[in-house]
């Protein structure tokens, strides 16, 4: 993962109703989310709600499937497993210290 990536998805993730967003659908899985779902869940405005699924889809933490007249939100989970790996790939100077975090496989999901 490049440097300029995972600036860009920190700083999507550095506001709280993004993160709160991108947890819900990490919870939610392979079967997503409407938009309409996530602003009941939190309490969130649909107009504000649009705003942070864009940054969020800009920095590719999320992405959004048409199903009928349904918009369904997914969280990258590769992505999500990339960024973990960048953040944690030489910590303690790369002395096997720690364990590598685990990576989340949704495809038996």
């Amino acid at each position: 993962m490049e440097e300029a990536d995972v600036v860009k998805a920190l700083a999507a993730l550095a506001q709280e109703t993004r993160l709160r967003i991108f947890r819900l659908l990490v919870v939610a899985g392979p079967d997503g989310l409407t938009p309409g779902h996530m602003s009941d869940e939190l309490g969130a405005a649909p107009t504000a709600l649009s705003f942070h699924l864009k940054e969020l889809s800009h920095a590719g933490l999320i992405a959004a499937e048409r199903d009928g007249r349904h918009l369904i939100y997914r969280a990258s989970i590769p992505l999500m497993n990339n960024l973990l790996g960048f953040l944690t790939a030489h910590c303690c100077q790369g002395q096997p210290c720690l364990e590598s975090p685990a990576k989340l496989d949704c495809s038996h999901c």
